[in-house]
């Protein structure tokens, strides 16, 4: 038997299609029966339905070639099996129909999902405005809040003041009056807003990416303290300036500055734009441990609670009261009190550790650029003149105004987040 094939394309009755042909070839001493030929005959045609479209035909022959055999001179017999595949212009027309509309509507869902795109990246934009927006105003009630004591801290970091604490707060209303224990707090708010509100905002961003990245169901103490650094790092690199300028007011000689323009001229006149960024090599050293320390002992501290009984508790009726009308303080994970006293323990544990690092950072913001030192000699000037009690100055203040200080903040912050709906 020799095997053999061919294809090609035909058309009938108005329809296309396409016809694919195989042939068997019979040796002349093969014995065909008739009621073989007969079956053949009969099968001619035959077809066999794919569905409402296609119409695969069968057409087998039986004919005679007059070409030689491979054993002799006689002529061989070739079985042709022959299958077509039809399919009629109104399917094709149907087709393309259907193909047209396919298309229409892929090119809606691609307009719909580049609009959807566009939504996620305004409401994107938008809760970060309201993220900054909740920081911002934390700093703005917080500071004006501790500002009288802020105002004693920077007087024994800046001024080297000698008076008790009782004392000094009486030479300040002597002197100045009521207002002389705000002094400062307009520019203090320029710089602690944008930086607070950078803060709040990289540590929860960077803590989220943490988890992003290790996959971990909740954020280990570890990526807090990391989160926490790396957001004190960020709002120190871009908020600077502003508190370099504010010491610059604060110091002897300030008031003849004429403001925050006045001393920003002056400082960039006479010592060159770069003396706004004075100290940060201290800075970063200071608040990288400092926001470790205070969002990662906040956050600790808030798990813990959340994960013991009463804590679960809480975020039960918190559940149930969802779809009903709540108060903003009742929408508080943690409640009103223990927010404000988790914030004061973290921003007491941040200011501890890393205060000395304030003292010198201070120091160097003071120094005129004629006499600037580094921050290892400034350190090493601070002690020989005072000893190591000199880098603990006016720590005691200080802690009185980081307890409201951090204890306002966080809660401002938490219900701020409630209030505009943060994500």
């Amino acid at each position: 038997m020799m095997p053999g094939s061919r294809s090609g394309d035909v058309s009938d009755n108005g329809e296309l299609g396409s016809l694919l042909l195989g042939r068997l070839f019979l040796e002349p001493s093969v014995s065909v029966s008739p009621a073989f030929y007969a079956s053949v005959m009969s099968r001619r045609g035959d077809s066999v339905g794919f569905g409402h479209c296609l119409k695969p035909v069968v057409s087998l022959c039986f004919s005679v070639d007059s070409r030689r055999g491979r054993r002799g001179t006689g002529k061989t017999l070739f079985l042709s099996v022959g299958l077509s595949v039809k399919e009629s212009r109104e399917s094709l027309e149907q087709k393309t129909e259907v193909g047209d509309s396919h298309v229409g509507l892929g090119v809606i869902e691609r307009k719909e999902g580049e609009e959807r795109r566009l939504q996620l990246k305004g409401s994107g934009a938008v809760n970060t405005t309201k993220h900054l927006w909740a920081g911002a105003v934390a700093a703005m009630v917080s500071r004006t809040f501790v500002a009288p004591l802020e105002r004693l801290k920077l007087e024994y970091i800046v001024r080297g003041e000698k008076k008790n604490l009782f004392e000094l707060i009486k030479a300040i209303a002597v002197s100045q009056g009521l207002k002389g224990f705000w002094k400062g707090n307009f520019v203090n708010i320029l710089r602690t807003a944008p930086f607070k509100a950078v803060n709040f905002y990289a540590y929860d961003t960077y803590r989220k990416q943490l988890m992003k990245l290790t996959r971990h169901e909740e954020i280990t103490n570890f990526e807090r303290f990391v989160a926490g650094a790396a957001a004190g790092i960020t709002a120190t690199i871009l908020c600077i300036p502003m508190d370099t300028i504010r010491t610059k007011l604060v110091a002897p000689g300030g008031e003849a500055l004429g403001g925050v323009i006045g001393a920003f001229c002056y400082m960039v006149q006479t010592e060159g734009f770069f003396s706004l960024y004075k100290g940060l090599a201290p800075s970063i050293l200071s608040m990288a441990p400092s926001g470790a320390v205070f969002y990662g002992v906040y956050d600790i501290l808030k798990s813990a609670y959340l994960h013991s009984p009463k804590g679960k508790k809480r975020l039960m009726q918190m559940k149930q009261q969802k779809g009903h009308e709540v108060s903003a303080l009742d929408q508080l994970e943690l409640g009103p009190v223990r927010t404000l006293l988790h914030g004061a323990i973290a921003g007491a544990c941040a200011e501890a550790a890393t205060y000395p690092f304030e003292v010198v950072r201070r120091q160097l913001q003071m120094q005129a650029q004629a006499t600037k030192m580094s921050a290892v000699a400034t350190c090493i000037k601070i002690v020989e003149k005072g000893g190591i009690p000199a880098l603990y100055a006016g720590l005691v203040p200080s802690l009185l105004q980081v307890l409201p200080s951090a204890s306002i903040s966080y809660f401002v912050y938490e219900f701020m987040k409630i209030v505009l709906k943060v994500e």
